[in-house]
């Protein structure tokens, strides 16, 4: 007899056709729950308004999923009509310093101090409400919630107050208080005292706090919560796709061996990751060496900040630049592959060196070197260091980026560059959601 498979509730505001790394993680989770015996159910709200929209990714949701909506209201609209910026702020991206209009210092302030946790505390109240009817007519071991936005720990926090039998994991993306633009937030003494709090509550009554790096699921602890750490990784098929079938490479003529040097950031570049020590390297070079001006190509396929294309635009790197804007994830997973060495950067302060960027485990699977920006001792540094994938510096490293350039240049000119990293295969996202089945077996 077929032994029954246990039942999982996901509470996530991210899904398909929603774009960007947020989704990936419990579509992935999702995918892979039913070989190590857990089916679940996914619930969403119906109406959201997402920051970016991939409709390629409705692909990998399984064809049997069970998924609830529910309508969510958002003031995002009310505010983009007040300024384009405040598109940014869905993302978590902000304007720093000179560069902040006092219609971006509004709205952050409003949104830091009248929206706690975040705008979308407003599906809080009816979804527990929702939720409960549904819990009481319909039998699960697990539930989850995920964030950001950390206001669906909220949900979990009210369900978990009415179903005190129920396993509950708060799944942390992010940090919520300790993330590196909560300081930029312009919170007053009353707001900054509630988020805290209720950060507080979660990890307290949550009965795994789950971690998306080392660092994270160590600070957690420290606040009271019952923390592990399971990384984002890679699929198996993610990594296949990087190999070009007959009929994309008449348009996309991609191969292992590119025609050109060329330095590729994959993903949404604002000013707070900005590695202006990078830009201003490649520039002394493309200035000094010829053959380096001839054969570099900087490529960004993704968001980038207005206000660094501006300053690249400005400078001798103009000619040399590729910037194709946000594309597909297949077809960002393309140019991965078409690509020398694959650029990721990390907020400088110590208080980031647990972020762990999602693509690093998609950069992982097609086997590039991978150039990494952030502070001291990170956790990707780690990852880079027992993979042997990479390098890692920090934004003050001038002379030590410059020869690991140069060496990856000459790498690139002799065919030697081909990096043979090892150990990967711990950050597929099968063997992470084992990880995730290992540990919900061992605690409930």
């Amino acid at each position: 007899m077929e032994k029954e498979l246990k039942k999982i509730l996901i509470i996530s505001y991210y899904w398909p056709p929603a774009g960007g790394p947020g989704v990936q993680r419990w579509l992935k989770f999702v995918k892979y729950l039913p070989d190590f015996g857990w089916e679940p159910t996914v619930f969403i709200p119906e109406n959201p308004s997402y920051p970016i929209v991939d409709e390629t990714l409705q692909k990998d949701v399984p064809k049997n999923l069970k998924m609830i909506k529910t309508k969510i209201w958002e003031p995002y609209q009310l505010a983009e009509k007040f300024g384009k910026d405040n598109k940014k702020f869905k993302a978590g991206q902000f304007d720093v310093g000179e560069n902040q209009s006092w219609k971006a210092k509004l709205s952050i302030f409003v949104r830091g101090n009248f929206f706690i946790p975040d705008a979308r505390v407003f599906w809080v109240k009816p979804s527990v409400e929702f939720l409960e009817k549904y819990l009481k007519a319909n039998h699960y071991d697990v539930l989850v919630t995920t964030g950001p936005p950390h206001s669906l720990h909220l949900i979990g926090l009210g369900l978990k107050t009415k179903f005190p039998d129920l396993k509950w994991i708060a799944d942390f993306r992010d940090p919520w208080t300790e993330i590196s633009y909560y300081k930029h937030l312009k919170l007053t003494k009353i707001a900054d005292k509630k988020h805290r709090k209720l950060e507080s509550e979660v990890f307290k009554n949550a009965d795994i706090t789950l971690a998306t790096s080392y660092t994270d699921a160590k600070n957690f602890r420290k606040k009271g919560a019952n923390a592990f750490c399971v990384t984002n990784g890679f699929d198996v098929d993610a990594s296949t796709t990087l190999s070009m079938t007959e009929e994309n490479s008449k348009t996309l003529p991609l191969s292992n061996s590119t025609a050109k040097f060329t330095l590729s950031y994959i993903g949404v570049l604002e000013q707070l990751r900005n590695p202006e020590i990078l830009w201003e390297t490649l520039n002394d070079f493309i200035q000094e060496n010829a053959d380096f001006k001839n054969d570099f190509q900087l490529k960004f396929v993704g968001r980038l900040d207005d206000k660094i294309l501006k300053k690249i635009e400005s400078s001798a790197l103009k000619n040399n630049l590729t910037n194709l804007g946000y594309q597909t994830h297949d077809v960002a997973l393309k140019h991965m592959q078409d690509s020398s060495v694959l650029l990721m950067t990390n907020f400088p302060q110590e208080s980031s060196k647990g972020i762990i960027p999602g693509k690093i485990f998609e950069y992982l699977a097609t086997g590039k070197t991978i150039l990494s920006f952030g502070p001291k001792d990170a956790d990707v540094e780690k990852i880079l260091n027992e993979t042997k994938a990479g390098k890692h510096f920090s934004y003050e490293e001038k002379e030590n980026l410059k020869k690991f350039i140069l060496e990856s240049y000459e790498n690139w000119k002799s065919g030697t560059l081909n990096q043979n990293a090892e150990n990967i295969e711990q950050f597929s996202r099968k063997n992470l959601t084992h990880k995730l089945v290992d540990l919900m077996n061992k605690w409930f």
